[in-house]
């Protein structure tokens, strides 16, 4: 008898890389100590804990059989309420609690927006070197990531001229990432005003991904006036993450900002894989964003100072080049002239205790640069960053 045919997987998603991450938490865990405790730069994690009373309030929460039921699709109300009221206050304008979907944690929330923007056979704009899920997400989608480089001279700013002559009769969107991850880069509000106004001249949607918004440099408070045009909701998304700028990774709230109608399309999908946001959760972050405000703004001045700190580490190794640096991340260029970054990477790791990402985990061209996670290591780890690389060689 002829065998069974065997059973297939989904091609889009066998042709989507594996998460990267823990490939290089594999390198350090075979690092020997010899140089003192590791070094992570790895990943984007917060450094320290939420306050206590934050901690408290999702006890509380937890305590409540009320939180042991099912909540709205979209997110509980009062945090819909208080969210709105918050992005109000940054940005200077309106929003009503309809204009906010609640998701969990903001890889979701960009998951979602894309089945709701794109199809398969579809392309989506990321500007390069970009963040490594944006990219996996639309593959295993089935729509094109198309490349738009950024000049590193540029200080990695997307160039409007360029991403204009890449958009075709299947491009439905832009992805934007600021304060940007990899480069921590921090795009000017005339950058950002002037993709919005492509976007809604070429019918697009422009996806504002502001996960790090909480820890523009200081002096910054308005991101962008994007949300104080008329029309926005017709091809504006905003989305946010909880988990940074109120230490609370494991919990997994996100934000998406949109109009009421992308919301609407948007809640289907996450009827289907979440039904509610964790809503012990909800309830401790609303109290939590006017409850730990001098918190986060203490943090904020903290992680911002770490970017000086590590181009002061970084300044007098000869080869060594910081072509970025700002909000959590920095992005450098290697001294191996030639050699694959995935193999400085990992020497880095097994030889001097230092852990950071290759380039190429961030799309193509990137052959030569390392992303650095700064914001979950203390100061003075930074600051012997310079005796670790002293002397190192491939």
């Amino acid at each position: 008898m002829p065998s069974a045919p065997s059973p297939v997987l989904n091609p889009d998603l066998l042709d989507t890389g594996t998460p990267p991450i823990p490939q290089a938490q594999g390198w350090a865990k075979a690092y020997d100590g010899s140089h003192g405790p590791l070094i992570d730069l790895s990943q984007a994690v917060p450094g320290s804990p939420p306050p206590d009373a934050l901690l408290h309030r999702l006890a509380d929460a937890a305590a409540d059989p009320a939180n042991t039921r099912y909540g709205a699709i979209t997110g509980d109300l009062a945090l819909r309420e208080a969210y709105a009221a918050e992005i109000g206050r940054i940005y200077g304008a309106p929003f009503a609690a309809g204009n906010v979907t609640i998701t969990s944690g903001c890889n979701q929330a960009y998951v979602v927006t894309m089945m709701a923007v794109a199809r398969s056979g579809d392309n989506v704009l990321l500007p390069t070197p970009w963040y490594f899920n944006h990219e996996m997400t639309l593959t295993m989608l089935g729509v094109e990531p198309r490349a738009l480089p950024c000049d590193p001279a540029a200080g990695f700013v997307p160039d409007v001229a360029t991403a204009e002559a890449l958009i075709d009769a299947r491009t439905r969107a832009i992805v934007l990432v600021t304060p940007n991850n990899p480069t921590g880069a921090v795009y000017p509000q005339q950058t950002i005003a002037a993709f919005a106004a492509l976007c809604a001249r070429r019918g697009l949607w422009l996806v504002l991904d502001e996960t790090y918004r909480d820890f523009l440099p200081e002096g910054v408070e308005r991101p962008h006036e994007v949300f104080a045009t008329s029309g926005w909701q017709d091809s504006v998304i905003g989305l946010y993450s909880f988990s940074k700028a109120y230490a609370v990774p494991g919990w997994r709230l996100g934000a998406i900002t949109a109009g009421g109608t992308v919301l609407g399309e948007i809640g289907k999908v996450l009827d289907c894989v979440q039904i509610s946001p964790v809503r012990a959760g909800q309830a401790a972050v609303t109290w939590g964003i006017d409850g730990i405000r001098s918190w986060r703004e203490g943090n904020r001045t903290e992680i911002n100072s770490r970017a000086g700190l590590f181009r002061q580490a970084m300044a007098p190794l000869n080869g060594w080049r910081v072509l970025s640096a700002g909000a959590y991340f920095a992005y450098v260029s290697h001294p191996f002239e030639g050699a694959p970054a995935a193999e400085v990477a990992r020497a880095l790791a097994l030889q001097r205790g230092v852990l950071a990402l290759p380039g190429p985990y961030f799309g193509p061209g990137q052959e030569g640069h390392l992303r650095i996670a700064i914001a979950n290591v203390a100061a003075d780890r930074i600051g012997i960053l310079g005796e670790r690389l002293t002397g190192f060689s491939v």
